[in-house]
């Protein structure tokens, strides 16, 4: 190829915004003269590395925007801790086709049973297959949301939040809020309500949760939304942390 078809080639390329095939093409065609490839074969490998690329980067991108802990994998966590249903109901939800029917997934347990991690974990599994999601703490949460709504900006705050297909809440009733923090934390329930996937941890079981939004009516009204379309996973399993502090102190005894 002569110097100047190269350079328009690499002018087309860049205004086609394809960067992977415009710094591998001369490479694969270096191969593909080795291994005798088509014509058609070489476009095809071509097409697959730009996509390939693309895909990586973009899942590099959702684990960035989702704030999730990356050490707080499927991997990392002990499946075997799990009683062998809840186990099964864990690997069921893998594949995330919940999420499509925009159900909710909601975790109990005591503090330190591995709620969050399990939760994160399973999100970093959807956010592989290219699913938007977002991890925050519900005390986080409703001060950006109560910002938001000071400065006339919660419609905006909540079509942002609406992008993600998964919207996962961290301990939910661990610190108790106030009655505005509520509200502004239900007018965000209400706003996904069958129409994004709302995953939520809390040590507290739902008849405690009138504590939690200060009003019968708002409490039943949040749980109602919640439950409609949900999974619930019930971690009745003892502290993780205190665990593996026991076991340090018996090594070291």
């Amino acid at each position: 190829m002569s110097s100047e078809a190269k350079e328009r080639l690499e002018r087309l390329l860049r205004e086609l915004r394809l960067p992977n095939v415009r710094t591998g093409y001369e490479e694969l065609a270096r191969q593909a003269e080795r291994e005798t490839y088509s014509y058609e074969q070489y476009l095809l490998e071509l097409c697959e590395r730009e996509c390939q690329e693309r895909r990586t980067q973009r899942i590099g991108r959702l684990l960035r925007q989702s704030r999730l802990p990356p050490e707080k994998s499927l991997e990392t966590f002990n499946l075997k801790r799990l009683p062998a249903k809840l186990a099964r109901q864990v690997q069921s939800l893998r594949e995330g086709s919940f999420v499509d029917r925009q159900e909710n997934l909601l975790a109990f347990g005591k503090i330190g049973s591995g709620k969050t991690h399990l939760l994160c974990g399973l999100a970093q599994e959807l956010v592989q297959q290219g699913r938007p999601a977002y991890f925050t703490t519900s005390s986080l949460l409703v001060q950006e949301l109560l910002v938001a709504k000071r400065d006339l900006k919660l419609k905006a705050a909540l079509k942002r939040l609406a992008k993600f297909e998964v919207l996962l809440i961290d301990d939910l009733g661990y610190v108790q809020q106030s009655r505005e923090e509520m509200e502004v934390l239900f007018t965000l329930l209400a706003d996904r309500y069958e129409r994004g996937s709302v995953w939520l941890t809390s040590n507290l079981p739902f008849s405690k949760w009138e504590s939690i939004f200060k009003d019968p009516m708002t409490t039943a009204a949040a749980i109602d939304r919640l439950v409609h379309h949900s999974v619930i996973l019930e971690l009745n399993l003892p502290s993780y942390r205190l665990e593996q502090a026991q076991k340090a102190k018996e090594k070291s005894a």
